[in-house]
């Protein structure tokens, strides 16, 4: 018969070995109690790894065209509140010249309308959010209008040097007096309007791009997500504006300033009627983005309870395999606690 020694060393380090991996095991365990998903995928999955990968690949996918569609809804709903803004300016503006072509507003109130719709404008189109100009276009980093009334401003420059090439003679000149409905209108036609409507307003106006932000809002779907303060409706508030702002404050006759408030008065109107259609058209993208983010929400439920049914471990189960990890590591360290407090020399005694 042979004698085999057992020495207390070589339990005690055999215990410290399981109290390691029981120690690995445990937060494996806890991670996927915590997670509710299996804590090596590669492991537990094999070869359906690659399928788990496309799907959490896809997800993130969805997921950054929710939070894309979140900031371009946002930023829709600032262009809405700012062209409700416009709107409203632009309807002042409106009370004011059809008082004044009835000949019960004095000229420094019309004057002053325009003035104050011109500052309005140049305030509400050159609005930001999140360091980017809502209506600057492409041009999101340049500031799209300037300030009319500025004393630097091109376009006041523009129209000023128009008028004195035009008549001869500025607006605050006592010969401006002389000029008829007719000459006015002329002057409106032929001069003025092709420094809203035509290449004057890039000239003078505005460094904004005709070109709208194209936002993806799914996986196959694009579509226009900004205004441009390009829009012809702006354009026609910023005239009419400046008309009255011009003409109320020179020395036109009475006949001439009653020809500027009527075509001013009409302008404005136009642009009521293009801002509405603006506003309507900025609607409906505004429900396209968001019953974009609703689809892919439902996409995200899909795909999410594929992840899980790959990679899910049931929670009472993870919870009880950490108690019963918990409750081993224990025992193994008392047991190595009193395997430690063996000694021949305590048993001699």
């Amino acid at each position: 018969m042979k004698a085999v020694s057992v020495s207390s060393a070589a339990i005690s380090n055999a215990m410290r070995y399981s109290q390691m991996r029981m120690q690995v095991d445990l937060v494996k365990a806890q991670k996927e109690m915590d997670t509710g998903k299996v804590a090596d995928t590669g492991l537990a999955l094999g070869a359906r790894s690659a399928q788990a990968v496309n799907f959490h690949r896809d997800l993130d996918r969805l997921n950054a065209l929710v939070d894309s569609n979140a900031l371009v809804s946002a930023r829709l709903k600032s262009t809405q509140d700012l062209l409700s803004q416009i709107v409203s300016a632009t309807q002042n503006l409106v009370n004011v010249l059809t008082v004044a072509v009835a000949g019960d507003a004095s000229d420094s109130v019309t004057s002053k309308s325009g003035s104050t719709t011109l500052q309005s404008l140049s305030t509400l189109l050159n609005a930001s959010m999140n360091g980017e100009y809502l209506f600057a276009g492409t041009n999101t980093d340049v500031r799209p209008l300037d300030d009319y009334t500025s004393s630097s401003s091109p376009a006041k420059a523009a129209f000023d040097a128009a008028f004195l090439s035009h008549f001869g003679f500025t607006k605050d000149d006592p010969a401006a007096a002389g000029i008829s409905a007719a000459d006015i209108e002329t002057f409106m036609t032929s001069v003025v309007e092709p420094q809203f409507m035509g290449a004057g307003w890039e000239a003078n106006w505005s460094s904004a791009t005709d070109q709208a932000i194209v936002s993806r809002i799914a996986l196959n779907e694009t579509t226009q997500t900004s205004v441009s303060a390009n829009n012809e409706g702006l354009r026609k508030v910023a005239m009419a504006a400046t008309l009255a702002f011009e003409a109320f404050s020179g020395n036109l006759s009475q006949e001439a300033k009653m020809a500027v408030a009527t075509r001013a008065q009409a302008l404005a109107g136009e642009a009521i009627a293009d801002l509405g259609q603006l506003q309507s058209q900025t609607g409906i993208i505004q429900n396209r983005v968001s019953d974009a983010s609703t689809r892919i929400n439902t996409q995200i439920d899909l795909f999410e309870k594929h992840i899980i049914a790959l990679e899910g471990v049931d929670p009472y189960e993870a919870a009880n395999r950490v108690n019963d990890l918990m409750s081993h590591i224990q025992t193994s360290f008392a047991l190595t606690a009193r395997i430690n407090q063996l000694s021949l020399l305590n048993y001699l005694t």
